[in-house]
């Protein structure tokens, strides 16, 4: 189907569920993966400042560790691949110094003609009202990249299943996230269902498009 065609992405919505059991034996091919990583590096940020990180929980040992602190789901254990969204605690002229040099970099434009966006950003978000909220400001960042990685995966055919049912204290204790000027948002895992799960086939509840939707 054309990927243009609305029905390609609106069967791809109709299609993906929170998926309650994964196939723990079923691996995410590396070129799929590949490009849901390009997909979270593309996720679209507040001035492009990109506050957050994600940490790819690979190690059984600190899955088996997290599974508790997490309503003892278990695709935390079983999906192919835990994603941990993790957001920045405060943000620095240092971090504001780091995007510039990144944009200088990549477009080629002079540091010195980029101060009017730096000094916008270090008014607002490091030195502004928002710096003070900076890590909340930082978390809501990371929920646009979760999103993001959802729709991205139901259009290439992957399961995913957003977890906010977790302990981000514990999370951040076994993550070892300490002093590292991050902090445990939210996870998502990934990977594909199993047949034994039953809510694969329940249909889709939602409100009618009008309780949702208002012209104004």
């Amino acid at each position: 189907m054309n990927p243009s065609n609305p029905s390609f992405l609106l069967n791809a919505l109709h299609w993906r569920y929170a998926t309650k059991v994964f196939d723990a034996h079923q691996a995410i091919p590396a070129e799929v993966w590949a490009a849901l990583e390009t997909a979270l590096v593309l996720t679209p940020t507040s001035y492009g400042l990109q506050p957050y990180q994600f940490l790819i929980v690979q190690d059984p040992a600190k899955r088996a560790a997290l599974l508790p602190h997490s309503w003892n789901q278990k695709q935390v254990v079983d999906a192919a691949r835990l994603v941990v969204f993790t957001a920045r605690t405060e943000m620095t002229a240092a971090d504001v110094a780091k995007l510039i040099a990144r944009i200088s970099e990549v477009r080629g434009v002079p540091v010195e003609s980029l101060n009017f966006y730096r000094d916008l950003m270090l008014g607002d978000i490091v030195n502004g009202p928002r710096g003070k909220v900076a890590h909340e400001w930082a978390a809501r960042q990371g929920y646009i990249a979760l999103g993001n990685l959802m729709t991205s995966a139901a259009v290439l055919g992957v399961d995913a299943c957003p977890l906010e049912g977790i302990n981000p204290v514990e999370y951040d204790k076994i993550l070892g996230l300490a002093g590292t000027g991050y902090k445990t948002v939210v996870a998502c895992a990934l990977g594909y269902r199993a047949a034994s799960d039953k809510y694969a086939s329940l249909a889709k509840v939602r409100y009618e498009p009008a309780a949702l939707f208002r012209v104004v």
